[in-house]
């Protein structure tokens, strides 16, 4: 027997989309909501945990910057003013045996001569070309040259996206990329000196305490408790008749659904088997693999200040390494005493993992990478697979959104958030607690959505409250 729950605003999803539209509905004094939770706390894909040794963990490299006055006014009172810790981000590409500074194309001049003679053979080439791309890859050969292309950028991005940039669209790029400019490239050459602050990541903040889950475990704690489920796993959707059934025998009847949940899991819970081969073919995903290495000691010299690392070539499984000891002390259990590695490996279909031996190859990657000296130095290992890791703007993406958020949206269901919009370009935490904040605007107030719908606009600049659209 169910136990029939009605609400006018149902939200699946206490990530930060979920939980970001719950946030606006309780600030709009709107009461007739529900939140829905699969896990027993909140955070999703920003959640963080603490290991048997004390070390803490996230999913990924998460950073705290922001596109959005509302968000950061949000992230003080969800933390407070001390709460958080300030970086000047240090990032940097090892490879060829040293450490060259972030964005690489931007410092070509610290690799080896053959290398860098091919890059600026690719350079030369390209700017005497017309700028004709169908795909990812052909516009890294576009922008950066065979040679870049060759040397760092198509190696790299298989990596990091685990699928050739050739099934890829390049729509999603924007300020994610930094395309070359030849006459820096060549003033660096000369001067030998580096360009390390480009994006919109430069400076960020980080939790002081309880790594990234703290920050939505804190705004979960804002909300009335008795309007968030947790332990309630979606088994089925009837749109027909507005029911979410979970599996604690509950069914909510919604008049408005906003789902946070993969676009792909709710074609398949709602039995929208029109969509099938579209949603296999077009939206794509790569998996995320963390194992995170707690260890005894401090960083060496090279370590000490850097934030995360990218790692292109073949002599390692992970595409990035976050020092994520550095991010907070709180971190590690001691200090004094310890520091710590989180490293990030891809799959998917294109890009297989072996699980049974992934841990033994990190370790040894970090030893290939001169990240750690002597593996006997490790004092905890953390693994973590996260199914859905990063939606992949494959070639056909926006075609399959530009059907399936229109059919779901006639019934009522607004799907957003990283996965719930399937944009890339829109799926930082900033971005992604904006969806909902958006979303549940539009649904109080018919205000226009923004960061779901208009990914150029939204990563223009830094965005007043109220948005300046809603004022025209």
């Amino acid at each position: 027997m169910n136990t029939i729950f009605k609400v006018e605003n149902l939200v699946i999803g206490a990530g930060p989309t979920g939980l970001g539209s719950a946030h606006r509905f309780h600030e709009l004094n709107v009461s007739d909501w529900l939140l829905i939770e699969g896990e027993q706390f909140a955070g999703g894909l920003a959640s963080s945990f603490k290991d048997e040794k004390g070390f803490f963990w996230d999913i990924g490299g998460h950073v705290q910057f922001s596109h959005y006055d509302y968000f950061d006014t949000a992230m003080v009172k969800f933390l407070g003013k001390d709460g958080w810790l300030k970086h000047q981000r240090e990032s940097w590409v090892w490879m060829r045996n040293r450490f060259i500074p972030y964005p690489l194309q931007n410092n070509i001049h610290r690799l080896p001569k053959d290398d860098l003679l091919e890059c600026l053979n690719g350079m030369v080439e390209i700017a005497s070309k017309h700028l004709n791309y169908n795909n990812f890859e052909e516009w890294i050969r576009a922008y950066f040259g065979d040679g870049l292309a060759k040397v760092f950028m198509v190696p790299y991005n298989f990596k990091v996206w685990a699928y050739s940039p050739s099934k890829m669209n390049a729509k999603w790029v924007g300020e994610r990329v930094s395309v070359i400019n030849l006459k820096n490239v060549l003033k660096n050459l000369v001067n030998d000196t580096d360009e390390i602050s480009w994006g919109p990541n430069s400076t960020f903040q980080f939790p002081k305490e309880g790594g990234t889950g703290a920050i939505w475990k804190a705004c979960a704690s804002f909300l009335p408790q008795e309007k968030i489920h947790y332990g309630s796993k979606i088994i089925k959707i009837d749109i027909e008749n507005k029911i979410v059934y979970t599996d604690n025998n509950n069914a909510f009847h919604y008049s408005n659904l906003i789902s946070t949940i993969p676009l792909t899991e709710l074609v398949g819970l709602s039995g929208q088997k029109q969509f099938d081969e579209i949603v296999e073919s077009s939206l794509l995903y790569s998996s995320s693999n963390i194992i995170g290495l707690g260890i005894k000691g401090k960083p060496n010299d090279l370590l000490k200040s850097k934030c995360w690392m990218y790692f292109p070539e073949d002599n390692c499984p992970f595409y990035r390494v976050t020092v994520f000891s550095n991010y907070s002390p709180n971190n590690v259990p001691n200090a004094d005493e310890f520091w710590s590695l989180m490293c990030e490996v891809s799959e998917s279909a294109d890009k297989p993992v072996n699980h049974n031996t992934l841990v033994e190859e990190v370790i040894q990657g970090c030893l290939n990478t001169k990240l750690i000296e002597n593996k006997d130095d490790i004092v905890s290992v953390w693994d973590y697979h996260a199914k859905y890791g990063y939606p992949t703007p494959g070639l056909n993406r926006d075609k399959t959104l530009e059907e399936i958020i229109p059919f779901f949206e006639a019934a009522s269901i607004f799907s957003r958030g990283r996965f719930g919009m399937w944009k890339y370009e829109v799926s930082n935490q900033d971005h992604s607690f904006m969806q909902g904040v958006e979303i549940a605007e539009r649904l109080v107030n018919g205000c226009e959505e923004i960061t779901a719908f208009d990914p150029n606009y939204a990563n223009s600049k830094k965005h007043t409250w109220p948005f300046e659209k809603w004022n025209r």
